[in-house]
């Protein structure tokens, strides 16, 4: 009788890897979307990511980018900056808006491109922001030369657009105000 039970007991054994083995076999599982990295979360606003970026212009000049080799092929490398993916808070206003919106759901390993309209990204260019400053007034050792970038007291550059005897004409808008952007972007970690 002891002898029937264990033999019975091992048929059953062996019966459950066969059947387990056969749904393994046949693809009867259900990964969940899971990734290559087996991570199946999606990026979700207060999520710490990890992003690889390629920023570009819309004629694909690269302004910017977290990937040495891109930049190097670009002709923007800096040796005085360290390329690494960028850390940031999904959804909290810690990057242009369209920067921030293009990465919720995504998964990490996951690839995209998004194209990001001025008001999503650095506003409008705004005519207004053009300054004529005079020169005593900016407390400068040396007179500013066109192309020059000036910054306030507290970081904010300003680009030298034109120089004469008396005034400086400053631009105070961002760089790249009233540009359509391109970002490829790479999630590489949801913490």
């Amino acid at each position: 009788m002891k002898r029937m039970k264990v033999r019975n007991g091992a048929i059953l054994f062996i019966s459950i890897l066969l059947l387990g083995s056969i749904l393994l076999g046949s693809g009867c599982t259900d990964k969940g979307n899971v990734n290559e990295t087996g991570d199946s979360r999606i990026v979700k606003t207060g999520d710490t990511v990890q992003v690889d970026y390629t920023g570009k212009l819309e004629n694909g000049t690269v302004f910017d980018t977290s990937i040495e080799e891109v930049a190097k092929q670009a002709g923007t490398y800096d040796s005085n900056r360290t390329y690494t993916p960028l850390t940031f808070v999904a959804g909290t206003g810690q990057m242009i808006k369209g920067f921030d919106e293009g990465v919720i759901g995504m998964k990490v390993g996951e690839e995209k491109t998004i194209t990001i309209p001025p008001e999503e990204a650095y506003g409008e260019y705004d005519k207004s922001k053009i300054l004529a400053i005079p020169i005593k007034e900016l407390n400068l050792t040396e007179t500013p030369e066109v192309g020059q970038t000036l910054r306030d007291m507290y970081g904010n550059p300003f680009k030298v657009i034109a120089v004469n005897d008396t005034h400086v004409t400053l631009d105070l808008n961002r760089e790249l105000a009233g540009k359509t952007l391109v970002f490829d972007i790479k999630l590489v970690s949801i913490e």
